[in-house]
């Protein structure tokens, strides 16, 4: 199966997905935002480009969208001169991001009522596996929608996943990816208070690593502080934002979280103090800073 493909959002992770689709043979129609060095390579390789959302939609079989935030999928989505005013009957748009599930159900209302049908699928493991074609994806939405398009994210993905209906990709997204960075923050602080204590790190870890505490999200850790070898390239501003979304959707549920507030401080306090483009694994670094050693 080759498709004409419309991708928004060029980031790290979209430009690996759209450099993935396009060895795959397919057509590509990209928009990308301020920083088009993703959108250059792929408009190198022979992706058209799209003024706006209308656009990119009638050129398209098939809507793709990687963004940073559920804002920024409206914006393009619902936004003038948007995706949705460029739809028809029966088109499928995926929203590959990880984004409030509210937001997801009101984007897919509003495109149902054109007659097209829209797509969770959130997406586990790093750009490195987009490129290669080896990412986890969390599809939820239309079962028949889902089955028309399994095929390229068979392309995209080795793990494909049909989780239920509209939304509960990007629920269960946002549960893991709390847990995810809990872990992270919680083991960063493990390193830094180790630190203050005159501790050495790798006694640490050869302690904790021995038993059942021990996880990939460990070894990502473990890696950097250990190594300088940073294998997790996801961003503290990204991680805060992801917790604060698990937030507001707990809340959303009438559930108010217990467990997420220290996560949450943490890495918006990251954030703020300038470490929102650093890596997570480098959170390590930033609470030795804010320890005094």
């Amino acid at each position: 199966m080759t498709a004409k493909i419309g991708f928004i959002g060029l980031g790290l992770m979209g430009s690996a997905m759209v450099q993935r689709l396009m060895d795959c043979g397919h057509s590509l129609t990209v928009l990308g935002h301020r920083d088009r060095s993703g959108l250059e390579v792929a408009l190198s390789r022979g992706a058209e480009e799209a003024p706006d959302g209308r656009s990119l939609a009638q050129a398209s079989d098939v809507v793709m969208l990687c963004m940073g935030t559920s804002d920024q999928v409206e914006a393009r989505v619902l936004g003038e001169d948007g995706v949705l005013a460029g739809v028809r009957e029966g088109q499928v748009v995926i929203d590959f991001g990880t984004s409030l599930p509210a937001s997801t159900l009101k984007i897919g209302a509003a495109l149902a009522e054109r007659g097209a049908h829209y797509l969770d699928a959130p997406l586990g493991r790093t750009p490195s596996h987009g490129r290669e074609g080896k990412l986890n994806i969390m599809g939820a939405g239309d079962r028949e929608a889902f089955q028309r398009v399994r095929p390229l994210l068979t392309d995209l993905g080795e793990n494909v996943f049909h989780l239920g209906p509209l939304g509960t990709g990007h629920t269960i997204k946002l549960i893991n990816n709390f847990f995810a960075m809990t872990t992270a923050c919680a083991m960063s602080e493990a390193f830094a208070m180790a630190d203050r204590a005159g501790i050495g790190r790798q006694e640490l870890y050869d302690v904790m690593s021995a038993g059942p505490l021990r996880s990939g999200m460990m070894d990502f850790i473990a890696a950097e502080a250990l190594e300088g070898d940073i294998q997790l390239a996801f961003s503290v501003a990204n991680a805060a934002k992801d917790v604060s979304y698990y937030r507001q959707m707990a809340a959303d549920l009438g559930a108010e979280s217990a467990m997420s507030g220290a996560a949450d401080a943490t890495l918006r306090s990251a954030r703020d103090d300038g470490w929102g483009d650093r890596m997570v694994p480098e959170m390590v670094g930033y609470l030795t800073h804010r320890y005094g050693r």
